[in-house]
């Protein structure tokens, strides 16, 4: 069925979700006298990082190796008229590591939103977020009014969106990173959720949900960003999905019982733990969006999956950060932002496993991991290996370390930077010339609290647990990233 905006957003949810509510009670100040030594990870970037190169302080450049990483994350919490209560809430920062010729030039912009704006002038945080309620002064028309732009980043053809997960994307220039406009797929689709996890396909074609509780927009788009078709979707519960995955031929679709329960704000309170419902796996035929199927899992709360494939016979599997519930989402994001350990257990590398028979099943590792990433080449289709932060530990809730999960032989390897690190998802950069999915580079950013810095690592994926092949440093610490891409 074709959507209209005013069909999607004609619910009371939504309609709540746009509301202004009584200020919520700022408590920055006191808590963060109580951050730990991981505080860098959330603390706030006074403003854009101008270009600059990095130094060299570790190994060697390896020939060949060119490119740019992209990486979004939050990097402004507190303003002195008030500040954001969740980690989600933060306004977006664009990192863009460019390599060449074995230098590494960093940049760093805000994006350069509405609700940024808006929040400059007041001196305030403002807008309503994933934790945070929003002030009276907060003047809020669409969705995009209270859009961070925060979450993740990818090239599209020849422009480059930021991406958050209840709005539009927002077009910045790939190589100054100044901010253009919101993108408008449709003219009667302006402002429409778009998650920030697209699933691409090996020739670039996207696909992504946006959600309204139990309504799903699918949006198709051409590789250069164009839109294909929007179509509407029902889902069997109106679950919490941050993230979704997708097959060759199949999107993938799993459902977790922290289920939308109520018309509250800030919206994680709207979202009610069920664990007798249940998770499902909604698999949808990607040529007729009516032909589905349902499998039932045991209960699991997750943020993050892995791309799917389809065996000869049928059998989908994919990987999943598998949580024992949401609490992270709900409280516990919003204590990192205060500095407060956390108790809770991190997320287990999880492989769901859906027969032709119709039955759903875990396969899992015992392996502490989130963020899994693996070869874009390869995506939807068959692959080994699944690429994860690790070492994350109770009372220390951000990683430091990376894995390489191999599903063949369900060897995990990895290496930890130690507990003076905190580790972004690494992505994957093939060799050049190679085909081979071990033949590859992985890359990714820390936080070194020691030296108050960021750096910039390379690791061989054949050979991860020796360490970087080589290492970056910059002269400026930014906070952790979510997500990102290499190009």
């Amino acid at each position: 069925m074709n959507v209209s905006r005013r069909m999607f957003l004609g619910s009371s949810a939504a309609a709540a979700a746009a509301a202004v509510l009584t200020p919520d009670v700022v408590k920055a100040a006191s808590a963060l006298q109580q951050a730990q030594n991981w505080e860098l990870a959330t603390a706030d970037v006074a403003g854009d990082i101008s270009p600059r190169m990095l130094e060299l302080v570790h190994g060697r450049v390896p020939a060949g190796l060119k490119g740019t990483l992209y990486r979004n994350g939050p990097a402004q919490f507190r303003r002195p008229g008030g500040s954001a209560q969740h980690w989600f809430d933060g306004d977006g920062m664009i990192r863009r590591w460019h390599i060449e010729d074995g230098q590494v030039q960093l940049t760093a912009r805000f994006a350069d939103t509405r609700k940024r704006r808006q929040e400059e002038a007041a001196g305030a945080m403002l807008m309503p977020g994933f934790g945070t309620l929003a002030d009276p002064r907060a003047r809020i028309g669409s969705p995009d009014d209270v859009n961070p732009a925060n979450t993740s980043v990818h090239k599209v053809g020849d422009k480059l969106w930021a991406l958050w997960e209840a709005g539009s994307p927002l077009e910045m220039d790939p190589v100054t990173l100044e901010t253009r406009d919101y993108v408008t797929l449709r003219p009667d689709l302006k402002a429409m959720p778009f998650l920030a996890h697209p699933r691409i396909e090996p020739d670039g074609t996207m696909w992504n949900l946006g959600l309204n509780g139990r309504g799903a927009i699918v949006w198709r788009l051409a590789p250069g960003g164009s839109l294909v078709a929007a179509d509407v979707i029902e889902l069997p519960t109106a679950s919490y999905i941050h993230d979704f995955s997708a097959t060759a031929r199949h999107l993938v679709i799993l459902l977790q019982p922290w289920v939308h329960s109520r018309n509250t704000l800030p919206l994680s309170q709207a979202f009610e733990w069920k664990p007798e419902l249940g998770s499902k796996v909604l698999v949808i035929d990607k040529d007729d969006l009516s032909k589905r199927r349902v499998f039932e899992l045991p209960p699991m709360g997750f943020f993050h999956v892995g791309d799917a494939w389809e065996d000869a016979d049928g059998t989908i599997r994919f990987d999943v950060a598998a949580h024992s519930d949401m609490d992270f989402a709900a409280r516990g994001a919003s204590e990192i932002l205060h500095g407060v350990p956390l108790d809770e257990e991190p997320a287990e590398l999880t492989l769901v496993v859906l027969t032709p028979d119709g039955r759903g099943r875990l396969e899992r590792t015992g392996m502490i991991a989130e963020f899994p990433r693996s070869d874009p080449r390869r995506a939807g289709l068959e692959r080994r290996f699944c690429i994860h932060t690790t070492g994350t530990r109770k009372g220390t809730p951000l990683a430091s370390a990376i894995g390489v999960t191999d599903w063949k032989s369900g060897r995990t390897r990895s290496f930890n930077f130690g507990s003076e690190h905190v580790t972004d998802e690494m992505v994957y950069v093939p060799k050049p010339g190679a085909t081979a999915e071990e033949d590859a580079w992985l890359i990714g950013p820390s936080v070194n609290l020691k030296a108050g810095v960021s750096e910039l690592h390379l690791l061989d994926l054949a050979r991860i647990e020796d360490g970087p092949v080589c290492t970056w440093r910059a002269d400026v610490a930014l906070p952790a990233a979510f997500h990102g891409n290499w190009v």
